[in-house]
């Protein structure tokens, strides 16, 4: 195997299937069809994989255009492996209703915060932006 420096290397992954966790926390799970320069990658049969504890939830994407700033991690999927996960699978229906509930529970947590630190004298921005 021969080293190919940046994106190029990307170009032996071509029609594996691979992991990508991209910026926003999403994980995406296809086959890598196509890159660019910019590492863009073309994402092939893809899935979303939501995973909340130790529970996961799949939901079906197709064909996935990712602009190669938001990649995070990529990693090929070790196929002899994949079913063998010490994770139980739920419906997308399920994993969406656990992935809402931990999101208000860390809402809630924040705003407690928020509060907590007011009292003591802490105030905030709406904006953060704002600061600069």
């Amino acid at each position: 195997m021969s080293y190919l420096p940046g994106t190029a290397s990307l170009v032996e992954e071509i029609d594996k299937k691979l992991l990508v966790v991209l910026r926003d926390g999403r994980t995406l799970i296809g086959y890598l069809r196509s890159i660019d320069q910019f590492a863009n990658l073309v994402l092939h049969r893809t899935i979303e994989r939501i995973h909340v504890g130790k529970k996961y939830g799949d939901i079906p994407r197709g064909i996935f255009i990712v602009r190669g700033e938001n990649v995070v991690l990529l990693g090929e999927v070790d196929l002899e492996n994949e079913n063998n996960l010490p994770l139980e699978e739920v419906s997308i229906d399920v994993i969406l209703d656990m992935q809402r509930e931990v999101q208000i529970a860390k809402e809630q947590e924040e705003d407690r915060k928020r509060k907590a630190l007011q009292e003591r004298g802490m105030h905030f921005t709406e904006h953060p932006e704002d600061i600069l």
